[in-house]
């Protein structure tokens, strides 16, 4: 144990208050700028999860940078040498300011996006972000050394105080920042910030330095009674590691079902944090006990539910961010148990940062190459169960039983499905199986083998019940083939789906091949302005954003062009081929293109005045990509129209209500709208047509006219939102606006 010497002197006399508010304005600078330079690159990279996924990981890699940094600026006994080179070190960091997206790079390619993004994020926040990372340890071992004396709690309790900044910052971004600055006040009020926090950091390290320093016996009689082993390492390195795949994963899983937006990121991240709000607590909020007791439920219904997207989103939701929170509180809780003495202080937080680089690391770059699908978040949930306590001693019989119920339960369900057993008895049947779990949880091995089974169960279940036959996997997300037998089209139907969201469909009977089914059958607002334009032209000029299945390239006609801007190269590849899809290959009869980028950037370089119709097809989808919403894209739009051409803007999405904000961009953006609620016959086989939310705009009413005719086109009305700008979106607002029309209590 560290001594201390009775002849040291009296403590300084300096507010432990002093160091907290530099730890909390040092995490709330960090946690403000993770969503906001996200934001700030989301338009150019279309809007998907892996965008924020790739950001965190090269956010904790800056993380780690700054800690090692920390680590080595101990070195220097003098706490005035150290003052002095981290606030020249904090000025230097200050070049990069303002903040914004550097453009040394040029536009992003969607050929080398990962590359692009990490580039980018180097350039335009790498400096400050690894610098201001390094003040939690700083500071704390600056606290160490004269204001704490001893072994006791400290300066680890100030780590919980720099996390609950960080969570304070994350929540304040989507609620009060996103929906309330621009992006440009958002930036510049966060570089302001920056110096100021550098003024700070300065004063309290000339403080400090001032103060009679009792530390360095303490902090070199540590080291010398208490060096830390490489098995310790490890074990930090692992439990650090655990926590931080499994928050990328969980993210990846619900944003695919909900939407890609810094509002819904921030949760599994202020999850994470907080996790270490009560870890780090001299008396945490929740016992590990506790902890582990419910992290054996959560982490089971977690696993059993993931494979399936169809449900109540909140439901699903909730039980995969509380199976997050809970397995990551137990891996931090067993971590901070095995913390050292202070005197290793800076030493723990590097190797816990390199635990986080290397499981958001495995997330953001190894994954997608590896897998064909998020495997890595069932895969680390389950190999969490490790982290849990083992009991040494024999096996009981009472567990013997239980693994075998389990295992019987897993076995079952999967074949009975495949031989027509009520679904009701199949769930049964695996909600046994998970109790199961349950009870084995007191042995992290029995634990660890019955949620692998019961997860491999409820995989292969999902499979067999959704006719799944191909899965893909790219930056830009998991594409999904499905088949499904309807009669009424002749039989076998290809399906195309991104996470839980329909992209497409085409049957197989020739009869039905080239007939366009869901959004773009004929009877939908987007068929009724092909055949209209159609109907009064011998041949068209057509731009589609979203390729999808390539379904409207069944309208086309010998003449006819028709040019698909899609991000993704894996959707070409995969709507292109004819065992999978033919509607461009055989359906379509003009001439067909096809120009791989955001649509933002190549749509703009379209020459003027080209298209008869313009179709923005890229909402349906639950990543929302808000840059292609916004007033200067749809003036952009509406310049690439021929004088009497139609913008057609799909606007279809289960959980945002888009009409609104696009009816402001259409008035703000100088054109005239007109907006069609379609709703699908009752009469209509499943596929044939879908429920469809479509505006169309023009330059002026002339080229509407046709349509103004139509008793299904509406005049949409004033705007009664803000209209969406580049440096204003307000995609919570649309949240709100959707559960409000599905819940009409709201106000």
């Amino acid at each position: 144990m560290t001594t201390v010497d009775a002849a040291a002197p009296r403590r300084p006399a300096i507010s432990p208050a002093f160091f907290a508010t530099a730890i909390f304005a040092s995490a709330a600078l960090v946690f403000l700028v993770e969503p906001m330079i996200a934001k700030l690159v989301l338009p150019l990279l279309g809007g998907g999860p892996s965008i924020w996924n790739t950001s965190l990981a090269f956010f904790q890699a800056a993380l780690l940078v700054g800690y090692g940094y920390a680590n080595l600026l101990q070195r220097l006994r003098s706490v005035r040498s150290q003052v002095i080179v981290h606030a020249m070190i904090l000025a230097a960091a200050a070049l990069v300011l303002p903040l914004r997206v550097h453009e040394a790079l040029g536009p992003p390619t969607s050929d080398h996006p990962v590359m692009w993004l990490l580039g980018v994020l180097t350039l335009s926040i790498g400096p400050p972000f690894a610098i201001l990372s390094a003040t939690a340890p700083l500071v704390q071992a600056w606290y160490a050394r004269v204001m704490h004396v001893g072994e006791g709690k400290g300066p680890y309790s100030l780590y919980a105080a720099s996390n609950l900044g960080s969570l304070i910052a994350l929540l304040a971004y989507p609620i009060v920042v996103e929906p309330m600055l621009a992006v440009h006040t958002q930036t510049v009020g966060w570089s302001a910030a920056y110096i100021a926090f550098l003024i700070l950091m300065t004063s309290l390290g000339l403080v400090v330095a001032r103060a009679r320093d009792q530390g360095p016996a303490e902090v070199v009689r540590d080291l010398a009674e208490r060096p830390v082993t490489w098995r310790e390492r490890l074990i930090w390195v692992a439990l650090a590691a655990i926590p931080s795949s499994l928050m990328l994963g969980v993210t990846t899983h619900i944003t695919t079902d909900v939407a890609s937006a810094p509002f819904l990121w921030v949760l599994p991240l202020a999850l994470y944090l907080l996790t270490f709000v009560i870890a780090f607590q001299d008396r945490p909020l929740i016992r590990p006990e506790t902890t582990l007791m419910f992290q054996a439920a959560a982490a089971a219904a977690a696993a059993v539910l993931m494979p399936f997207k169809v449900g109540p989103i909140l439901v699903l939701m909730f039980v995969q961010l509380a199976g997050f929170f809970l397995t990551a509180l137990m891996c931090h809780q067993a971590m901070v148990a095995r913390r050292p003495p202070p005197g290793q202080l800076t030493q723990f937080y590097f190797w816990m940062s390199l635990g986080g680089v290397l499981g958001g690391g495995f997330n953001a770059f190894v994954a997608p190459v590896i897998f064909n699908n998020v495997w890595e978040y069932p895969l680390v949930l389950v190999l969490s169960a490790l982290a849990r306590p083992w009991d040494r001693g024999p096996i009981k019989l009472q567990r013997w039983i239980w693994l075998a119920i389990v295992v019987l339960g897993a076995a079952a369900a999967p074949v009975l499905s495949s031989h027509g057993v009520d679904e009701i008895y199949i769930k049964l049947m695996l909600a046994g199986a998970v109790v199961g779990v349950f009870i084995l949880r007191k042995d992290a091995g029995i634990y660890f083998i019955a949620l692998t089974l019961v997860t491999l169960s409820a995989f292969v279940l999902q499979e067999r019940t959704t006719g799944e036959h191909h899965t893909w996997r790219s930056f830009f997300g998991v594409l999904r083939q499905t088949e499904g037998g309807i009669p009424q089209l002749g039989g076998t139907v290809h399906m195309l789906a991104h996470g839980s969201t329909l992209h497409g469909a085409q049957a197989q009977d020739p009869r039905w091949r080239c007939r366009p089914l869901t959004y773009y059958a004929p009877e939908t607002p987007i068929g009724q302005v092909f055949t209209s334009v159609r109907a009064r032209k011998t041949a068209i000029n057509v731009g589609a954003v979203g390729l999808g299945t390539g379904t409207v390239s069944a309208y086309t006609r010998p003449g006819d062009h028709l040019t698909f801007f899609e991000i993704d190269p894996l959707v070409k590849q995969v709507s292109t081929d004819p065992a999978h899809f033919s509607y461009t290959t055989y359906c379509a009869k003009g001439r067909v293109d096809f120009v791989i980028g955001d649509a933002r950037l190549t749509v703009a370089r379209q020459p003027a005045g080209v298209f008869d119709i313009l179709l923005i097809d890229a909402f349906s989808s639950d990543s929302v990509p808000a840059h292609l919403l916004t007033v200067e894209a749809v003036r952009n739009y509406l310049q690439r129209l021929k004088p009497d051409g139609v913008l057609i803007l799909h606007l279809s999405n289960r959980n945002l209500e888009l009409r609104s904000p696009a009816i402001a961009v259409a008035h703000a953006a100088g054109g005239v709208a007109l907006l069609q609620r379609h709703e699908k016959a009752d009469s209509s086989p499943v596929l044939w047509e879908s429920a469809e939310d479509a505006l169309i705009i023009a330059r002026d009413a002339h080229a509407l006219a046709p349509f103004a005719a139509d008793s299904r086109w509406t005049d949409p009305g004033p705007p009664k939102v803000r209209a969406w700008t580049d440096d204003y979106t307000n995609v919570p607002g649309a949240l709100y606006a959707r559960l409000k029309e599905a819940w009409r209590w709201l106000p």
